[in-house]
């Protein structure tokens, strides 16, 4: 496994990043859920390092990346992945982005059109409107004491596995040591984001896939996506939120066969 880099983004901020895979084989960018780390796309790593130069990062708030003051915004967690390939020289990639990832894969799909050569929007939405209920979760994570409700919270949407199951653990670790400041910053980025007036300026080729079972951005917000994107694919596994862990494999094997 690749070691964790660092760089500086325009507006001062360090955000770390990891690159694996062969330096001189098309990149494809991986961009995670919200309060999740990079190490999220494990389950990928060994299959699209074979073929794809891989380069994930964590977004500002997260992970080995520093936390600005909020709320941030859909626009600078997408000029976040613009500097990042320009710092390391790359011009043209594709991009699979998972919950809050497929919205700044959205963002990508139409301000970095000239860029982006394939696009894989994965358990997304365009719209997670009304903003009262998002307001009500970044108050409660901003009053919370510690991270041990907010954890269980996330879990119970992201994964139907029994509480013990061991792949839930290095997440839970991950929400446990989540910055608050960085989730409530990122929560009111996902209030105030909507493409819907925008995603069929999206060119790149692109897939939507949903899980069928997932009540936090639902198989008809995905498909909306889909409806909206000129010539875009729609695949539904049968999982719940973070499908690229439930349902590996199958997850794998969709990405290798669109990217193909």
């Amino acid at each position: 496994m690749a070691e964790t880099q660092k760089f500086t983004a325009g507006d001062g901020y360090r955000l770390a990043y990891q690159l694996d895979g062969p330096e001189d084989a098309p990149v494809v960018v991986l961009a995670n859920s919200i309060a999740t780390r990079m190490r999220m796309w494990d389950p990928q790593i060994a299959t699209l390092s074979r073929v794809r130069r891989v380069l994930r990062y964590d977004y500002r708030g997260h992970g080995e990346s520093d936390t600005p003051p909020g709320a941030y915004s859909v626009d600078r967690f997408g000029r976040d992945v613009l500097e990042l390939l320009d710092h390391l020289g790359i011009v043209r990639f594709d991009f699979l982005g998972l919950s809050l990832g497929g919205m700044v894969g959205q963002w990508l799909g139409i301000h970095a059109r000239e860029r982006l050569n394939r696009l894989i929007l994965a358990n997304t939405a365009a719209s997670l409107a009304p903003a009262a209920p998002w307001d009500v979760q970044i108050r409660t994570v901003h009053a919370a004491r510690d991270n041990r409700d907010i954890a269980e919270r996330f879990i119970s949407n992201w994964f139907s596995h029994e509480a013990d199951d061991p792949r839930l653990a290095p997440f839970r670790e991950d929400l446990l040591a989540q910055d608050r400041d960085g989730l409530a910053g990122a929560l009111a980025l996902v209030r105030d984001m909507d493409f819907r007036p925008t995603a069929q300026l999206i060119r790149a080729p692109t897939l939507v896939l949903v899980g069928q079972y997932d009540t936090v951005t639902t198989a008809a917000h995905g498909q909306a996506i889909a409806d909206r994107i000129p010539g875009a694919g729609f695949i539904t596994l049968p999982g719940t939120h973070l499908t690229n862990v439930e349902l590996a494999s199958e997850f794998n094997a969709e990405v290798l066969r669109f990217l193909s």
